[in-house]
């Protein structure tokens, strides 16, 4: 049986990689998938440089409509990255009755629905495991290996340079600026890191994760996002003072009242294995009513990780080419006919717990006054410690966790709190999640 001929947009990083895995491995590769899969086609800028990277085999072009206009090309791989033009390519590919295999998440979160839709029509396949957790086959467990339950919510690490940085500051004390430094050296970290550190990233695809855990349309638009940014090396120290660990999490829930989609710093226990996920690497857990929770660890970066997740899906693809466009697993898990749509929640609709920095005068009858504005929203302490004010100061951090609580209610007590003549800086606010 004759190969299965790919068209590669971009040869980067992952790109690069993409290449060398097919190249090492095409003997077992072929095995697996039934045919061979071969590189036919290249689209790159660097002529120049492609060229020297791929050698003369393949042919190098710098139009990348050339790929995807290919009639000898059964698969388009799309690593270019970013939302334009690779979405224009990616449906001028379907359109040309081409299988799309991407690792932009960015692409998919904002545009997924288009270009599955596009996909169906024409009845080929849009594969992205590498779009979500790089070489973790976070996808396929949540489309295939999980289809028996109902999933309750999802909670991950998914962005290496935001954990790399968090575990500087809590291994070495470092400030955010430091580590983010650090992690630029190391190459942990983009030149421009802020869809990193903003949580745009994690915030893509989380998006994805919730519309295949729920059977709902993509909707990173509903998305509340807080990144990293302003997070202190104190309170690190101090949650780890009280058996937490800071974690940058993308969580989606489904809730009685809709759906929650957020990316933000979060407390977690030190005795929850995602809490001691350290340096670059990436975690999802997820939570099904019948398997209870499951764990999916690995490096969520990197050349030939990301590209592990690119050419699993090419072998997929090539194993379900002739097949039945109603015969293939679906885009999101659930048949397209099947989406709902459900309510999405916003942040100041979230239950959860949350831990409270407060600096504050050092007199009599502070924290009862503090103590008595929760109250008033319905928001009960769990845990409090006060610093000992230094030599000479007449001021101290108190350190809070909370019970459940709404956060509008948090929202409109922190407002009086900080209205108080005694707090004498804005409230730092942190949530918290078990994870149980």
């Amino acid at each position: 049986m004759k190969p299965i001929r790919v068209g590669l947009l971009g040869l980067g990083t992952v790109g690069r990689g993409t290449f060398n895995v097919l190249q090492r491995n095409q003997e077992v590769i072929r095995r697996r998938a039934g045919r061979g899969i071969e590189i036919a086609m290249v689209a790159v800028r660097d002529l120049a440089r492609a060229r020297a990277l791929v050698g003369d085999s393949v042919p190098v072009t710098d139009r990348l409509q050339d790929v995807v206009r290919n009639p000898d090309l059964d698969i388009v791989v799309e690593l270019i990255g970013g939302c334009e033009p690779a979405r224009a390519l990616v449906l001028d590919a379907i359109a040309h009755d081409k299988h799309v295999v991407t690792a932009n998440k960015a692409l998919l979160a904002v545009h997924g629905n288009e270009i599955f839709d596009a996909a169906r029509q024409m009845g080929v396949m849009v594969a992205f495991e590498a779009a979500v957790g790089g070489g973790i086959p976070i996808i396929k467990a949540l489309r295939e290996g999980l289809t028996a339950n109902r999933i309750e919510w999802i909670a991950g690490i998914i962005n290496g340079t935001s954990n790399f940085i968090l575990s500087r500051m809590r291994d070495t004390g470092a400030s955010f600026e430091t580590a983010l430094a650090q992690a630029q050296e190391l190459g942990y970290a983009e030149a421009d890191p802020r869809f990193d550190v903003n949580g745009t990233d994690a915030a893509h695809k989380i998006a994805i994760l919730s519309a295949i855990a729920f059977g709902v349309p993509i909707r990173f638009d509903a998305a509340y996002i807080e990144g990293i940014g302003s997070l202190a090396a104190a309170d690190i120290r101090y949650a780890e003072q009280l058996g937490y660990r800071i974690k940058l999490l993308g969580i989606t829930r489904l809730t009685p009242g809709g759906v929650e989609l957020r990316v933000h710093p979060t407390l977690v226990p030190m005795k929850r294995l995602l809490a001691n996920v350290e340096g670059a690497m990436n975690a999802v857990l997820v939570k099904g009513d019948a398997v209870g929770t499951t764990m999916y660890y690995g490096p969520g970066a990197g050349s030939e990780p990301t590209a592990s997740a690119v050419v699993a899906d090419l072998v997929d693809v090539t194993r379900m080419h002739t097949a039945d466009p109603d015969d293939r697993v679906p885009h999101l898990a659930f048949q397209p006919d099947a989406l709902v749509r459900l309510p999405w929640l916003s942040i100041e609709d979230t239950l959860t717990s949350y831990y409270f920095r407060m600096r504050v005068a050092d007199q009599p009858g502070v924290l009862a006054d503090i103590a008595r504005i929760l109250a008033d929203f319905h928001i009960s302490i769990d845990a409090l410690f006060q610093r000992e004010p230094a030599q000479g100061e007449n001021q101290a951090d108190v350190i809070m966790l909370t019970h459940e609580a709404l956060e509008r209610d948090v929202n409109t007590a922190l407002r009086r709190i900080e209205a108080l003549e005694t707090v004498l800086a804005p409230v730092i606010r942190i949530r918290q999640e078990s994870l149980a």
